[in-house]
């Protein structure tokens, strides 16, 4: 995948990732996006011949980067992971922070994502992580994060 069309997926994720909590959370969320990303958390095996793995991406995280510095992460060969769950994680001031999970697998073939289907490549649209006390229907706060 180009870099250019996966920061356009990407941008149509964080958007509809943005959309989705934006209905259920009291916090006011901007369009200016950051990242939180969690490299291979699906430990895959490097036994794996089809796809890319990348054993040493094993706990590692990135966090607070732009979108570009995702794409320049996540885009190595002209391959990405094969599946990426976005949610809305935080806020502060001036953004709204998105976790990224990834998958360990990285592939540069459409039809190896998993979310494909639904136009958003390996992008799978995620609510945010709900609060023990949720209750459907009713918005909750977000944890805030401050930057130095």
């Amino acid at each position: 995948m180009k870099k250019p069309d996966f920061h356009f997926l990407l941008l149509g994720a964080s958007y509809a990732a943005f959309k989705f909590a934006e209905g259920m959370v009291s916090d006011k969320l901007t369009t200016d996006f950051r990242y939180n990303v969690h490299l291979s958390v699906s430990n895959d095996s490097p036994e794996l011949k089809q796809f890319d793995v990348y054993p040493d991406d094993a706990g590692k995280r990135h966090d607070m980067i732009t979108a570009m510095e995702v794409v320049d992460l996540l885009n190595r060969n002209e391959k990405v992971p094969v599946w990426i769950d976005i949610a809305v994680e935080s806020v502060d001031a001036n953004c709204t922070v998105l976790r990224l999970l990834c998958a360990g697998r990285f592939s540069a073939d459409p039809q190896q994502f998993y979310y494909t289907s639904n136009g958003s490549g390996p992008f799978g649209i995620k609510s945010p992580n709900l609060p023990p006390d949720y209750k459907d229907g009713e918005r909750f706060a977000l944890r805030h994060t401050h930057r130095a």
